[in-house]
């Protein structure tokens, strides 16, 4: 498996600040038909509950806690992942994300995650909620070895929509690369602000928008059909390539980009890990 004792990210202190600077480093390993959490180091309010397996004790789930719940100005995290050869790790979160406001200082947050020959690499937290005037800093970076799958969801919601918020002012900056086989496949990055919220070449006035990344062997031509049925009418797309397919949705509730999501997954999962898709627990606690 890959280096499990390398570096993990870390950030410089905020001296006087109160933030935390949190890690959490993870390796799992295959050890003939189980997938064991093998190694499991943290710094800071960074946690996983102990190893599940609810599907068969070759698929790995792990919950990632962040004991605060919610992550104030000046706030960094960093989750470092290993999936070792053979490998099938599923990772999720208890609850929802929440970024509160700056305070005058940028939080963030990098996960770097790695799955090795043969692994497979799912990456399925719920949704994050942006408060109003949160100025934040997201890097997500996946290495796959040239055999290796992953399949990844993250759901961004702008604002409070029950509390009558809308986020007006704040900043989000957002880096996201897959590379497969030493090879570059997947490269996004801008900076989400009000204003570009409210542009038709933004999120068109939209408060919540979802993305679903699958890497692996090429899917067959009938999943894109099969997905794009699910559009609900409102801003939808699914985009087919070689070794990457790609699910978004852009809409004002994050309870429907949840079941858009868990829906275009469950038709995938199938087809490009040989798993049956499944309701994820913690997704209805």
């Amino acid at each position: 498996m890959p280096d499990c004792h390398a570096s993990i990210t870390q950030f410089p202190p905020h001296a006087g600040t109160g933030a935390w600077q949190a890690s959490l480093r993870l390796g799992f390993r295959r050890d003939g038909a189980v997938t064991r959490l093998a190694l499991r180091e943290h710094r800071g309010p960074l946690r996983v509950q102990k190893p599940l397996y609810p599907e068969d004790p070759a698929v790995c789930h792990a919950i990632v806690v962040h004991p605060p719940g919610g992550v104030v100005g000046g706030d960094r995290l960093a989750i470092d992942a290993h999936a070792g050869d053979g490998a099938h790790v599923f990772l999720t979160t208890p609850g929802a994300a929440k970024w509160y406001r700056a305070n005058g200082q940028v939080s963030g947050q990098h996960v770097a995650l790695h799955a090795g020959a043969g692994a497979t690499l799912e990456w399925l937290p719920q949704e994050t909620i942006f408060y109003n005037d949160a100025d934040v800093a997201l890097d997500h970076h996946v290495t796959l070895a040239a055999d290796a799958s992953y399949l990844g969801c993250e759901i961004a919601c702008l604002g409070r929509r029950a509390a009558g918020e809308t986020f007006t002012t704040g900043r989000i900056a957002q880096r996201t690369s897959i590379r497969r086989g030493g090879r570059l496949l997947w490269w996004e990055q801008g900076v989400l602000t009000p204003a570009l919220r409210q542009r038709p070449l933004g999120l068109g006035g939209r408060s919540v928008c979802a993305t679903l990344v699958a890497c692996g062997a090429p899917l067959p031509a009938t999943m894109l059909q099969a997905v794009r049925a699910l559009d609900d009418g409102a801003h939808f797309g699914a985009t087919q390539m070689k070794q990457i397919f790609v699910v978004r949705w852009l809409g004002d509730d994050s309870e429907t980009a949840r079941e858009i999501m868990l829906a275009a997954w469950r038709l995938i999962r199938p087809a490009l890990l040989g798993r049956a898709g499944f309701e994820p627990r913690s997704w209805r606690t």
